[in-house]
């Protein structure tokens, strides 16, 4: 099947997009990138999200429109890939689509109780004529799971070693981990949770000290000039969230927006500079995920495969390596994925594991009672040959 996998992160710039083409089933299954690009927002979206994540500044009437005009990028986003792919829309079987998150619920107690993706799937499926799946998170949370880390569903599928413990760790907006037992393992079972904040403070930062002309610390510019406060440091790995044993997820509700400006606040009341204050916000992500590893990895991990945004940040990427020293530190490339695709590629693979009713996710990296079908299927006008060709085909 050729399927478009759609997904807005944390950081609200931008839409990746890729089309994959994907064979089999598990534990033979193929995913190949055959196109993805970055579709940019119109200037003021991210603004936009942003203030629909704050419940000071959010307000129905403009989350209401905010999905439908999200649905309109995402759709603009699916067409712009395929076309400049070479390939028409009548050769994509599937759009699967994350969505924008806006606010995941995650109670005191650490129980997610809802989510809320923007990205109106029924305008993605009219646009496009392309039947689309959206919604993923819900179900699981439903089955009591926390809706996170979706990403480590595809972990379990493409990166497990033959022979030895892997630690794959996105870089996102927000971090998280996987701890992905070797094949050759019958017995173990995963765990996947986030780990804290990824680039989402960074990029707040970035945001505010550049007076909104910069969202993200290009190359690790900013960090590179600056000194980390490791007294501050100390204090800021200090917070609850990161002893919280898994299954466990976060997001901007907590590592956003309000933090990042109370960070900085608090970093120049300590004397520190823009950059110093940068730097220990880099340092804190790094740190959190090396404290991850040596709290909750059920057995020694033989290496670490990183992916996400923060792989293109060298001075995050070498705190990280000193910090789990001697662990090897890997890449996606070096393990034969897409490093900038990846998230594009796991929600085409959702996508094509709910067309073929197989669940989308693993209990042990959720939390959920029970295996469960993820997502939502928004027919196009695709749908019924769709439906003759696979499901009626495959008997």
């Amino acid at each position: 099947m050729y399927i478009v996998g759609l997904i807005s992160g944390t950081s609200a710039d931008a839409i990746d997009a890729g089309i994959c083409r994907i064979v089999g089933a598990p534990p033979d299954i193929e995913v190949q990138l055959i196109h993805a690009l970055t579709y940019e927002c119109p200037a003021g979206f991210q603004q936009r999200v942003w203030d629909a994540g704050l419940p000071s500044r959010s307000h129905v009437d403009e989350i209401c429109q905010l999905n439908a005009d999200l649905g309109e990028q995402f759709a603009a986003a699916a067409l712009a890939v395929i076309s400049s792919s070479g390939l028409a829309a009548e050769d994509i079987d599937l759009i699967g689509s994350h969505g924008q998150t806006v606010w995941h619920m995650v109670e005191p107690s650490g129980e997610v109780t809802s989510t809320l993706q923007l990205a109106e799937g029924a305008i993605i499926a009219e646009r496009t004529g392309i039947t689309t799946v959206n919604n993923f998170r819900a179900r699981d949370i439903a089955a009591g799971g926390q809706g996170a880390p979706l990403t480590s569903y595809a972990d379990w599928l493409l990166l497990r070693h033959p022979d030895h413990w892997r630690a794959a760790q996105n870089l996102g907006g927000i971090g998280n981990v996987t701890f992905l037992p070797p094949i050759s393992d019958n017995v173990s079972a995963p765990i996947s949770f986030d780990t804290g904040p990824g680039n989402s403070l960074i990029d707040t930062a970035m945001h505010i000290l550049s007076g909104g002309t910069q969202g993200f610390d290009r190359d690790g510019q900013m960090a590179a000039k600056g000194h980390v406060n490791d007294n501050w440091l100390n204090e800021l790995l200090a917070h609850p969230y990161y002893e919280q044993p898994p299954p466990k997820t976060t997001g901007r509700e907590l590592f956003g927006a309000k933090m990042g400006a109370a960070l900085i606040s608090e970093g120049h009341s300590r004397g520190l500079s823009d950059a110093d204050i940068v730097a220990t916000l880099t340092a804190l992500t790094a740190a959190s995920i090396a404290d991850a590893c040596e709290r909750f990895a059920p057995a020694p991990i033989a290496e670490v495969v990183l992916h996400g945004g923060g792989v293109r940040n060298p001075v995050m990427v070498e705190m990280l390596r000193n910090r789990l020293d001697p662990t090897p530190i890997l890449t996606n490339e070096d393990v034969g994925l897409d490093n900038d695709n990846m998230e594009a590629l796991v929600f085409a693979l959702l996508a094509h594991e709910t067309w073929h009713a197989r669940p989308g996710m693993h209990p042990k990296l959720t939390g959920a009672r029970h295996p469960v079908i993820l997502g939502q299927i928004i027919p196009g006008n695709n749908f019924v040959d769709l439906v003759r060709r696979t499901w009626c085909d495959e008997g």
